[in-house]
């Protein structure tokens, strides 16, 4: 193990990654998505609270104050399917591998599962899911989507 691969373990081991709903500061994660999450400028509270509900969260969580500082969702039916989706880490503790260590969770925690695939969309975070396994898109011309105004 690299001494670069060292440090980065040591300062993930400060943080501690659940799926525990209750934990969430789900006012937090609004005011993070809703402000400063491209995809999510704007999202209502009302609107994010239903996502919450309705999905499977991951909070990764400073180990010594337990505070939220980064969050990650997923859509699934634990069975056939998993969507990626919401992956955001607090700006003050960015460049540190909490979003590809939180992409790691959902992949380990989805792997027993027999799921055959989890899909994700980022405009610019490529490289944090590529170290988690993600890949592009085999035949992307597979693929459609509906969209609603």
């Amino acid at each position: 193990m690299d001494e670069t691969t060292t440090a980065q373990d040591a300062r993930l081991d400060a943080y501690e990654i659940s799926t525990d709903a209750a934990r969430l500061d789900r006012a937090r994660v609004h005011q993070w998505l809703s402000t400063d999450a491209y995809w999510a400028i704007g999202r209502s509270r009302d609107k994010q609270d239903r996502a919450i509900d309705g999905s499977l969260n991951f909070g990764a969580y400073d180990a010594a104050s337990g505070e939220l500082v980064a969050y990650a969702r997923v859509i699934t039916d634990h069975a056939t399917f998993a969507w990626l989706c919401d992956v955001y880490v607090d700006r003050p503790v960015r460049g540190q591998g909490l979003g590809t260590a939180l992409a790691a969770a959902v992949r380990d925690h989805f792997a027993p599962l027999g799921i055959k695939r989890i899909l994700l969309a980022t405009q610019d975070a490529h490289g944090v899911y590529e170290k988690a396994g993600f890949t592009a898109l085999d035949v992307p011309e597979h693929w459609m989507v509906l969209r609603f105004p």
